[in-house]
């Protein structure tokens, strides 16, 4: 273990980002040292500027009333046209491709309505077998809307036997067997148990070449992976902002629809009156008219005082670079992987493919030993001031965040772990403890 912690604080001395971590609010344990925060993919912490971000919009809205919506240094009317901006550069798109509205499983119904079109035997979804349980249930939901059967018409891709990932090679075998059944393709950027990221590539080119729609979950690749979704092949993707994107619980979410379904006359939605052309959106016409690029998915009002945390999340985003946030991301991961493999016996199963270009800032870790002791690992972990995430049915999440977590963090963690496997390989050594 002395090796690991000399090289963790030499690389956090090293650390081009260190200095992201003052700007971000820790929390702290219950000897008010920080938290060892490792649920980034759950939940981000809160950047030290949101407040005052938030604060001003409050003192827009108390300052201008209605006409904050035009007047100000920001005015409402630009809010989103900003955030999109900015995401554009994360995802891989051009500003008009995307939209920020509601939240990630309503947008996900939104653009099923237009990209969800069963037709003779072409009515089936595919999934895999361990999507998040609101996509199951989003998907289910638009079956029976359409008069199918999710029994029927609901195909989950599931790993092989004795195996944790689904490969892309599944995907693609899949769909050339059975393509013509499949309407649409809706497949996660990074799965959520395992922690394995996709070739989002590589499924929609299989996707597209059996005739499929095919869209992207990103909850947990968006502000973790670098992406490229306009020119990924997709046609559709949405996403959340509270987990790596630090917006905050119940954050505002954001879509993606790809410019070459922008001009379609004949691609049913929902409509609503933000989703109208923004020159006559307010002339209170009878006749929508939609508006230019994703914004035309757009139901509702902005959320605008959901969207300031966001505004303030990309703005350490801009100012770290994506590159420099996926190296240290890597390095972290790759440290820990390295740690857990020194870890005497053979306390845990690393869930997550090794692979750097398979992985993003998650590793799942399974106890070797079952349910009961991963839990009371977990348990140990948290009294002890490291907080991971704990997934039904045994596993552990840990995501080192390179805006805000250090390389002694992920010694701590395996320092704990250490701890924990030398207790239950001598018992004499637990009780005299």
């Amino acid at each position: 273990m002395d090796k690991l912690l000399a090289e963790a604080k030499k690389r956090d001395q090293q650390d081009e980002l260190a200095g992201f971590r003052e700007r971000f609010h820790i929390p702290k344990h219950l000897d008010e040292s920080d938290l060892v925060y490792f649920c980034g993919h759950s939940l981000g912490l809160q950047a030290k500027s949101v407040q005052a971000v938030i604060q001003g919009e409050m003192d827009a809205w108390r300052d201008r009333a209605v006409r904050g919506h035009f007047t100000g240094p920001l005015p409402w009317m630009d809010y989103s046209r900003l955030l999109c901006e900015s995401l554009s550069g994360l995802v891989g798109s051009r500003p008009d491709e995307i939209a920020v509205m509601n939240t990630l499983t309503v947008n996900l119904h939104l653009l099923m309505v237009s990209f969800f079109r069963p037709q003779g035997t072409r009515r089936k979804i595919l999934i895999e077998k361990h999507a998040f349980p609101s996509d199951r249930y989003a998907v289910q939901s638009q079956l029976h809307f359409h008069g199918l059967d999710p029994q029927q018409d609901l195909v989950e891709l599931a790993p092989r036997q004795g195996e944790y990932l689904v490969e892309e090679s599944a995907v693609e075998d899949y769909l050339s067997a059975h393509g013509e059944e499949i309407a649409l393709v809706l497949w996660p950027g990074v799965q959520y148990i395992t922690g394995q990221a996709f070739d989002l590539p590589r499924i929609a080119a299989a996707a597209r070449l059996a005739g499929s729609n095919i869209g992207f979950d990103l909850a947990h690749s968006v502000g973790n992976l670098p992406l490229a979704l306009h020119e990924s092949g997709c046609d559709f993707a949405a996403w959340c902002h509270y987990k790596y994107l630090n917006a905050g619980p119940g954050a505002v979410a954001g879509c993606f629809v790809h410019e070459r379904h922008h001009a379609a006359k004949d691609l049913p939605r929902f409509n609503g009156w933000w989703g109208n052309a923004e020159q006559s959106r307010f002339r209170m016409a009878h006749d929508f008219e939609a508006a230019r690029g994703a914004d035309g998915w757009q139901v509702s009002t902005p959320l605008l005082l959901s969207m300031a945390p966001l505004r303030a999340s990309l703005e350490l985003f801009n100012d770290a670079g994506s590159g420099r946030l996926r190296a240290k991301s890597l390095a972290m991961t790759s440290y820990l992987i390295r740690g857990l493999h020194e870890l005497p016996g053979e306390l845990l199963e690393i869930l997550t493919p090794i692979e750097p270009q398979r992985r993003g800032s998650q590793l799942s870790l399974r106890v070797r030993s079952g349910r009961e002791d991963g839990r009371a690992l977990f348990e140990f972990l948290e009294h002890n001031g490291v907080l991971c995430d704990w997934r039904e049915p045994d596993v552990i999440r840990v995501a080192p965040v390179p805006l805000y977590n250090r390389f002694i963090d992920c010694y701590e963690l395996l320092r704990l772990l250490a701890e924990w496997s030398a207790v239950r390989d001598n018992p004499s050594r637990q009780s005299a403890s």
